[in-house]
Order: structure tokens, then sequence, then C-alpha cells
């Protein structure tokens, strides 16, 4: 039977007006990134067209000569990336990369200890609005009221109380690096087996400039599409001790067929990412992240923790604006043409849906080719905006200046 002729315009026609979105405005989403036209050429490929429950070389259907080949290319380019001995590239997500390692290594019930979520932390890190908070018995760590870094005295101190199964390493707000180091001593004080999870910071890592924690962990997770520039999904890294459970808890244990489009996507962003010129790449994110930080100081806003480390800020909005909110700020960026997100900063006497700060990352405007001179033009921009959030005339002057700041680093036709 043929396929209808006549175009879906409808559709199209949004699609289309999302290409202009991304190439007009400027997109400082911390967890958002521009991938490369090879891994839009293979998402959109026909691999999507093929079952194949499994894993390469013991499926349960027939025909997947080519995606086993495909998905254990990916594999093989993710373990020499990072130094891993066992790659699983099937989980859908961060957020089911993690839920996988919890299947296979921890019983329903056991003590964890993952960062707060009002704290930097991500929900999967034992929120109790996610399954993780639901099943698992996990404690917070935060950051430390002074120098709003990790506390590890107080990450020590719970582990030696609670006893742990697991301890969690990995942030979604946090703009410092994270040692593996120190975290791996406190697993072993108290036999605690260590996850982290590396979503946001997977291309810092491949590319030099955050620590590596694949030599520290039993179990590294991460998603692809941030930091690391390739398509949305997940990966797990672990030891060879773990492959067979983790294999074992991601099919059959919480997902079906794979995504074989998507790994192929995956398998490119890693050919990518091994390229020395990623290097350059990951480098420059976290000089962009530190020049956009010190200009927004500049303008009059605090920087959670004094600046960043990384890809991404937490601003405070409170002593540039007492009654400024993160969602009223976020509204008026975006209606300018700035997009990121508002975000909780720690302690916020505000609730996560409206919260005191915002979360800016530069991944996407540093895959652009803006550099630090653009930095310093956005956080004035940024300043502008969030001085008269309510004065449309200039939201639609910045706007306008958004556009040709934009133009002059085209990202799609």
């Amino acid at each position: 039977m043929a396929w209808p002729t006549d175009r879906d315009d409808e559709l199209f026609a949004l699609i289309d007006n999302e290409i202009d979105r991304q190439n007009t405005g400027l997109q400082l989403i911390a967890s958002e990134n521009f991938t490369s036209p090879a891994v839009l050429e293979a998402t959109g490929s026909v691999l999507t067209n093929k079952y194949s429950e499994g894993y390469p070389h013991k499926r349960y259907y027939g025909g997947n000569q080519v995606v086993d080949e495909v998905e254990d290319l990916a594999r093989r380019r993710v373990c020499e990336l990072f130094g891993a001995d066992h790659a699983n590239v099937q989980p859908h997500s961060g957020a089911n990369a993690n839920l996988g390692v919890y299947l296979a290594l921890l019983e329903a019930g056991d003590t964890v200890l993952g960062m707060s979520l009002d704290h930097g932390g991500h929900l999967t890190h034992g929120s109790p609005v996610n399954i993780s908070g639901r099943i698992y018995d996990f404690h917070g760590y935060r950051v430390t009221p002074s120098d709003e870094r990790i506390d590890m005295d107080q990450l020590r101190d719970l582990a030696l109380e609670h006893r742990p199964k697991m301890i969690v390493a990995g942030a979604t707000a946090y703009p410092r690096i994270i040692d593996p180091e120190p975290i791996r001593q406190i697993c072993d004080e108290v036999g605690a087996l260590f996850l982290f999870d590396a979503a946001h910071i997977a291309g810092l890592i491949a590319g030099g400039v955050h620590p590596n924690p694949v030599p520290y962990a039993d179990v590294v997770t991460f998603t692809t599409h941030k930091t690391l520039r390739g398509p949305r999904g997940g990966t797990i890294l672990c030891r060879s001790d773990y492959a067979a459970a983790i294999d074992k808890a991601i099919f059959p244990g919480l997902q079906g067929g794979p995504l074989e489009h998507v790994i192929a996507a995956k398998a490119v962003a890693f050919r990518e990412a091994s390229d020395p010129s990623f290097r350059d790449y990951a480098a420059q994110i976290v000089r962009n992240s530190q020049a956009l930080a010190a200009a927004l100081a500049g303008e009059g806003f605090r920087l959670v923790s004094g600046g960043t480390d990384n890809h991404l800020m937490l601003v405070d909005l409170r002593p540039f604006d007492a009654d400024l909110t993160g969602k009223d700020a976020q509204i008026a960026l975006d209606a300018a043409g700035i997009t990121l997100n508002k975000n909780t900063v720690p302690d916020d006497p505000r609730s996560p849906f409206v919260t005191s700060g915002l979360r800016i990352g530069t991944p996407s405007v540093t895959t652009q080719g803006m550099g630090e001179p653009e930095m310093v033009e956005i956080a004035g921009l940024i300043a502008r905006v969030l001085r008269a959030p309510s004065d449309e005339s200039e939201l639609a002057v910045v706007r306008d200046e958004v556009r040709t700041l934009c133009s002059k680093f085209p990202v799609y036709g």
C-alpha cells in the first residue's frame, strides 16, 4: 500500500518554526545542544524500522545483522572514549539509565545517598516524587552554606550513619567540578557501590576538562544530548563485574526494543567526541561559561558558589531584584529570544515552580562558534531584559539584537 503523497504541511510548518526559533534565538539551557548534521541524519535513518529486542548476536527477531554491527560499533566507540570495560547504549534516557542501574544492583528499600534535588541533584537521585525515591531509601547530601559546594564532611557523616548500599554522585544544577576520588574513598570506607551520573558533563569528561569518573566509579551513567552533543538518549558504562546484571536490567527488565536509529546516532556522536577538535570545543564551553558568569556578576547578579568550573552557572536573582522570580525572568527572557530555565538555588524559599534563580549554560552557543566577547554581550542583554521585564518595547529591541547576533553564528540552514 502506497504512502500518502500529499505533504503534511501542518506538521512540517511547525518543524520549520522550531528551526527558526533555534536559529534566531540564544539557546542557553544547560541540558541542550545542537547536534551535527551527521547525528541528525543517523537519527532519521531507516534503522528506525527495525525491531531488535535483545543484544547484538542475541536477538529475539531475525534480520538484525546490520543493527548488530551498529550497536557493537557504538559500544566499542564509547568504551574507547571513556576507558570503560563495558557499555550499554540502549537506555532511552538518562533517567532510564539510572533506573536500570538501581534495578540491577539494588533491592527495593535499600539505602542510597544522592545529592538533594534542591541543592543541584536530579529527580532520579531520590526525589520523593520520582520512582527512585519511592522504591529506595534515599538520603540527600547538600552543599555548604558558606561556599555552596558539595559538603564532603556531611556526605561522609551520612555514609557512616546510614551505611548505604550505594552512593550517587553527579548533578543537574551544580556549577563546580565533582571530584570522584574522595567519593570513592567514602564508598570504600562504608562498603558502598559508587554510581557517578555524568549526564551533564559527559562531553566535558570526553574533552578532558572534567575528571573522568570511570576509573573510580563502579558504574557511570550519562545522557548523550547535552555537552556530548549527540542524540537524545542514555548510556551506561560499568566494570565488567556488573555488565551482565546491568544488561539484564535494561532488557528485559526495564525496556523493550532499543531505538537502533538513535544508537546509530550515538555512535556518530562518540566518534565526533573522539576527534581532537572536540577537546577544543569542551575547553571553549568552560571558557565561555566563566566569561558569561563574570559578566553577569559585573551586571549585579549573584552567582551561586561564586562562579563556575563547567558548562553552567546558577544565578540567584534576589540581590539583583528581590521581587523578581525565576519564573518571571524566564518568561521575559524568552520573549526577548533568550531561552534558559528557572531553577531553585540552595535553600530557596520559593517553590520549584517559581524559584529564585536561573540556570544558564553555554554548550549550544559554543557549538554556534560564539566566544568570550559574545558572552559579555549576552550578559548585557540578559541584564537589560531583567531590569525592565515588563517593558514590551525594550523586550522587542533586545529580541532584534539577539536575532542580529545569532545571524552571525548560523546553526542550520
